[in-house]
């Protein structure tokens, strides 16, 4: 905890409707909702719940990162450089798209098993950074480090995803800053987690409920509260019921104009317009856009 622990205060929050998304699944959406269109660098949250005969089949990204976190279930990944693998509960994906890549992401449904349920995150990428080749970084359930504010036994359990927290650091770097925590409240407490100065950051609950800094009024699940950013308040104090579990993320805003297409996200229409040209004639990235189809996605 920092020496002057000032918290940020909640400036903004917005329901997570659900939203159809891909071939028959349902998504609970926040950031890249109408109500939250920019919160730079972040692009969207999606906390998806997917149900058996459903998925996200073979589709294109460009120019930004992509997180998958699990929470429930498993889910299969393939994609057009020949990476595949399967997320289990509890794991994390950071798939850095970068100049182009074409993927899979089914449900895995097992009899007497939960459904497949986590968050996707999209990061945007620094323009630098828009046209590298792509890249992947994973962990396993047993690989995310664990940060306890209170002690082993106490009621707090911070899973850090990415970036540092209580003197847990994970091995995840992402291009351009970002940290990334799963808080579980065993019991009711109260935390405070350091954020660095400027950075955008936001709460995200699905479980139970949150108060943020001072507030006396707390937040229901499902709601993503957009935290304030003042150069004094060095991080946030946030309150949970037993049984409260959310993610806290953070990141370092951008300089730079957003240019959306889909699964396209660069900085310019121009960009945009040689990115869809790039991938109807498959290249720079897009080589085997016409060619290539997930096995995952057309299982008979």
């Amino acid at each position: 905890m920092s020496l002057a622990a000032i918290s940020r205060i909640v400036t903004k929050k917005v329901y997570a409707v659900e939203t159809p998304e891909g071939v028959g699944a349902l998504v609970r959406r926040s950031i890249g909702s109408m109500s939250l269109r920019n919160l730079t660098p972040f692009l969207m949250l999606d906390h998806f719940h997917v149900k058996e005969g459903a998925g996200f089949p073979d589709h294109p990204h460009r120019g930004q990162a992509t997180v998958t976190y699990m929470l429930e279930g498993e889910s299969q990944h393939e994609d057009s450089a020949g990476h595949r693998g399967t997320i289990k509960a509890g794991g994390v994906q950071w798939m850095c798209a970068g100049k182009g890549i074409i993927h899979a992401e089914m449900p895995v449904h097992t009899k007497g098993k939960p459904d497949p349920i986590g968050l996707q995150l999209w990061v945007d990428l620094p323009k630098e950074f828009k046209m590298v080749d792509p890249t992947y970084q994973e962990l396993d359930p047993k690989g995310v480090p664990i940060a306890y504010p209170q002690g082993r036994e106490g009621p707090v359990e911070i899973k850090v995803i990415s970036g540092k927290s209580h003197g847990v650091e994970s091995p995840v770097r992402p291009l351009g800053g970002c940290w990334y925590f799963h808080v579980i409240f065993k019991k009711d407490a109260t935390i405070f987690q350091d954020l660095p100065a400027g950075w955008t950051s936001f709460i995200y609950s699905w479980k139970g409920e949150v108060k943020v800094g001072s507030d006396t009024i707390a937040i229901p699940a499902f709601h993503t509260s957009v935290l304030s950013a003042d150069a004094e308040q060095t991080g946030v104090s946030v309150t949970g019921t037993e049984g409260t579990e959310l993610v806290l993320i953070a990141g370092e805003p951008l300089d730079q104009t957003v240019f959306q297409y889909g699964p396209f996200v660069m900085t310019t229409k121009e960009e945009i317009q040689k990115t869809l040209i790039d991938y109807q004639s498959g290249k720079n990235g897009f080589e085997r856009a016409h060619t290539w189809k997930s096995d995952i996605a057309h299982k008979k």
